[in-house]
């Protein structure tokens, strides 16, 4: 920006390839937007010329000096994530396995993946190793990618038998409602302020599946709307926990019945406590689809 060059209009990401071309050209010594431009990848839907508009600016070395310097200190972080990711990868190779890749290989991704993400991709199969590490698949969970899978198995473990069922995992997390009972008087039912990075994981899930087509998504736009964003993500938070503690202790494979058969199951339950409400003031509930038919 010091040096007016507007490259990040043109291009949706610098540290790309064709934005670390350019990057690493002007450091080296070249200024003619033309020739920066030519790096292009050809991938890149921005023209030559537009891109070399782009490149026009002031290259004074104090600002050129500070751009080596950035440039330096990227490539220093690169190296670092690459050493942490080696280091997860020989963890979780060092873990016992729970299947047996060659006699069941992992299923195919069933979920779409969100071809924007900034996420560089790991030098081995993350998603291959905590499948076998885990003995299911958690990434088919609306919610959870690889990335967050790892922090989330990071932090409870694979010994879920430690607690005794999925509410007291949850209470564990800080997801469920803590009653403050006294004389027989409810005096507090929020949710207790804990520092669980696990329930964290868990919430920032939750908040992606404000647009999901799945039951959770309806489940979390149904809440929100009725309970406002706070609400609605820790009880998505709860239910993602239960979900999770499921699948680790007992093995499940989860299977998503779609956002309309959530829909159909909400309608159902309210019809149901309709009529029993009904019932009590001694009357009875009639669908206007069958009086239709009557007057027809």
């Amino acid at each position: 920006m010091q040096m007016n060059i507007q490259l990040h209009h043109v291009l949706s990401d610098l540290t790309g390839v064709t934005g670390m071309a350019i990057l690493n050209a002007i450091v080296g010594g070249e200024r003619d937007p033309l020739q920066l431009a030519q790096l292009k990848d050809p991938r890149v839907r921005s023209s030559v010329e537009t891109i070399a508009k782009a490149l026009t600016g002031d290259y004074r070395p104090e600002h050129l000096f500070v751009l080596k310097q950035a440039r330096e200190s990227y490539r220093f972080l690169q190296a670092q994530i690459a050493d942490c990711d080696a280091q997860v990868q020989a963890v979780l190779s060092s873990w016992e396995a729970k299947v047996d890749l060659a006699q069941q290989p992992l299923p195919p991704r069933k979920k779409k993946q969100n071809n924007r993400s900034k996420h560089k991709p790991l030098p081995f199969n993350l998603r291959e190793q905590l499948y076998r590490v885990t003995g299911v698949d958690l990434t088919e969970v609306d919610g959870l990618d690889v990335l967050s899978v790892q922090a989330l198995i990071s932090e409870i473990g694979l010994r879920m038998n430690r607690w005794p069922s999925e509410k007291h995992f949850a209470s564990w997390l800080g997801l469920c409602p803590d009653q403050r009972i006294s004389g027989g008087q409810v005096l507090k039912h929020k949710t207790r302020h804990v520092t669980n990075r696990a329930a964290d994981v868990l919430r920032m899930a939750a908040q992606s599946l404000k647009d999901s087509q799945s039951a959770l998504g309806a489940f979390f736009r149904r809440l929100k709307a009725r309970l406002g964003p706070a609400k609605a993500i820790t009880a998505t938070a709860h239910q993602l926990a239960r979900i999770v503690y499921r699948l680790l202790r007992y093995g499940h494979h989860y299977v998503d019945p779609g956002a309309h058969y959530y829909e159909q199951k909400y309608r159902a339950n309210l019809v149901s406590n309709l009529r029993k409400r009904a019932a009590a003031l001694g009357f009875t509930l009639v669908e206007t689809s069958v009086l239709n038919a009557q007057v027809s």
